[in-house]
């Protein structure tokens, strides 16, 4: 119904930027909000940032507020994902996530229908 690419990701010092990018086609216009998750070797799926797509809210959890931002084009149907101050604990495989049952900006997976196939993110010191 939805389908989504992951690009952007790929290798960085310490303390520099990235920004990812989320394509959605298909049935986009039934998605009520896009997320941001992550995942590390030997640890769980982690959330990261979400946004309404049909609005302007965000959330963000601790480890990243303040460092990355959300944003969309919806004439693109693009979601973004600038992250600065990059630390070597954000490297991960890093997926987008559409929901397209609900306008809550809620952190568990769990919510989510439709993901991308990832792309990868290493940071090192």
């Amino acid at each position: 119904q939805v389908q989504l690419v992951e690009s952007g990701g790929g290798l960085v010092q310490a303390g520099g930027s990235l920004r990812l990018s989320c394509a959605a086609s298909g049935r986009t216009f039934s998605t009520k909000a896009m997320g941001w998750f992550r995942q590390a070797p030997g640890k769980e799926r982690e959330f990261v940032a979400a946004i309404s797509w049909g609005g302007s809210n965000t959330a963000y959890p601790d480890s990243v507020k303040g460092r990355f931002t959300i944003s969309r084009d919806n004439a693109k149907n693009t979601v973004y994902l600038q992250m600065n101050n990059l630390k070597p604990e954000d490297t991960a495989v890093y997926y987008c996530a559409a929901d397209t049952t609900s306008y809550f900006l809620g952190g568990s997976s769990n919510a989510y229908d439709y993901w991308g196939q990832g792309t990868q993110v290493t940071v090192f010191a």
